[in-house]
Order: C-alpha cells, then sequence, then structure tokens
C-alpha cells in the first residue's frame, strides 16, 4: 500500500504539483493540482476500481462516473464531484438510469472485479446465473463458516434466481457510493462491476437504507422488473451480508444465517 508520502510523491511526478490535500476518511483524500479537484485513493483493489469505472462510463444511459485520470498498483486518482442536497429528481434519476445501465447486455457471468470494498471475492466467470451466483455464496459461506447451509440454499438457486442476464452491475451499490451532484445527478463511485443480476444493485441499496418508491418508479418506468423481485430481495442481499461477515464477524454471520434460512 502507498505511503502517506509516497503516494503524494507519485501524484505531485505524473499529474503535477498538489496545492492542498484534505483527508477524506478511510485512505482518501481531496486533492488541488492546478485548480483541478481531484479524489486520491490508496489501497488494494484500486485498478479494479478503475476498472470498473471506465466499464460503467461506457455504458449510455447509466449513472455518470468520476473520469479516472490515474491508475496504479495501489494508487487510484479521480476527478472530484462536487456534490449538493439530495433531492427528488436526484431519487427519480437514479431510478432511471440504473434502468439503463441493467439493460445494457454483459458478456459473462461474474468476472470483473476481485474485490469488494476491502473483501476479495471470486471473479471466475460461469456458464449461468446460478452457477456464478452459488459460486459467490460458496466461497465467502467457506470463510465465515456457513458452508453446510448455504451449500443447501445453492442447491435450489436454479428454481430461485429470475431470467434473463447477465448484465452489468456496479457490484457494491449502498448508499454511501451514490454522491448527489450538484448538477443534479446521481453521480456512482467505488463499484464492484460484474455480469450478474440486475435486482443485485437494487437489493444491496435496500440493506442498506430505504429505496424511495419515486427511485423505484422511475427504474420500472424505464426497464421492468422480474415477477417476484420484492421476494428476491434477501437472496440478493445474501451476497452482501456474507461479504460483511467475513469482515466484520457475528452480527452480520446471524443476519446472514437468518437469510439463508428463509431460501434453504
Amino acid at each position: 500500500m502507498a505511503s502517506s508520502d509516497s503516494w503524494r510523491a507519485r501524484l505531485d511526478s505524473a499529474v503535477g504539483r498538489i496545492d492542498a490535500a484534505r483527508a477524506l476518511g478511510g485512505a482518501a483524500w481531496r486533492v488541488t493540482i492546478g485548480g483541478r479537484e481531484l479524489v486520491a485513493k490508496t489501497g488494494i483493489g484500486v485498478l479494479d476500481e478503475a476498472d470498473g469505472l471506465r466499464l460503467l462510463a461506457r455504458v449510455t444511459g447509466a449513472p455518470p462516473v468520476p473520469e479516472v485520470v490515474l491508475a496504479e498498483a495501489d494508487l487510484l486518482v479521480t476527478e472530484w464531484v462536487d456534490q449538493g442536497v439530495r433531492t427528488s429528481g436526484h431519487e427519480e434519476g437514479l431510478g432511471r438510469m440504473l434502468a439503463g445501465l441493467h439493460s445494457a447486455p454483459w458478456q459473462e457471468w461474474g468476472g470483473g472485479s476481485s474485490w469488494i470494498g476491502a473483501c476479495p471475492v471470486d471473479s471466475s466467470p460461469a456458464p449461468d446465473g446460478a452457477g456464478y451466483y452459488g459460486a459467490r455464496l460458496l466461497e465467502l459461506a467457506a470463510r465465515c463458516g456457513l458452508e453446510g447451509p448455504v451449500a443447501r440454499l445453492v442447491s435450489r438457486l436454479p428454481g430461485l434466481l429470475p431470467p434473463g442476464g447477465p448484465a452489468l452491475v456496479h457490484g457494491d451499490l449502498w448508499w454511501g457510493n451514490v454522491l448527489w451532484g450538484s448538477d443534479g445527478r446521481p453521480w456512482l463511485i467505488d463499484p464492484s462491476v460484474h455480469g450478474g443480476y440486475p435486482e443485485e444493485d437494487l437489493a444491496m441499496l435496500a440493506l442498506f437504507g430505504a429505496v424511495p418508491e419515486r427511485l423505484l418508479a422511475a427504474y420500472n418506468d424505464h426497464g421492468h422488473f422480474e415477477p417476484g423481485w420484492e421476494d428476491r430481495l434477501e437472496l440478493f442481499q445474501l451476497y452482501p451480508l456474507l461479504v460483511h461477515a467475513v469482515l466484520f464477524g457475528s452480527a452480520y454471520r446471524a443476519r446472514a444465517e437468518a437469510v439463508v434460512g428463509r431460501y434453504a
């Protein structure tokens, strides 16, 4: 990982002299270089994050993402996004733009980023949706002592998962990774992109805060929900719950176990 001194020196050399820097929390800083506002972030997985931002940026109609300015092994620099007060327009825009993202076909199940936050994940492609989602669940379950219960659930996945896909999904879409831009648009950051089910992104939003009805209505107006999607919310919340169980332990493990019990 880049040290406090080394990332500054590398940024100074590659982009320009740093005029000002302010810590944002974790291993991220807001920096000013020649009047340009940027975000510098150090740590594992930043190359995957950069690739994900570039992929999302190519999808017409998807939420905007910050431009990647520099991507190295443990240093990512992106454009700064000026933020404003969250509005109904932001929420409707997020629903509409997520529908645009999820309407873009993708070439494979899985693949994509090998990281979700600080948690490594198996990014191997799979021939079908049940194979992709089952492999991710089993690999994470093995790291938090839930192999047996999750294996029973995985055996039932072909009858539980919706049709369609794969689609390019953000993959780590909790509210902290949505910025309410001062330009009136919702911006996305910190992706863990892969080929998956659109319901994954909606389920993660719902896991970490209420999803406004206007967002869901706008999503449905510009795409569509598969029948039974509300009954599958917890099924798709199992993935981030297992990630949190691996990273943070027992409280999330208990929640994951309860979800498994519902579907297994």
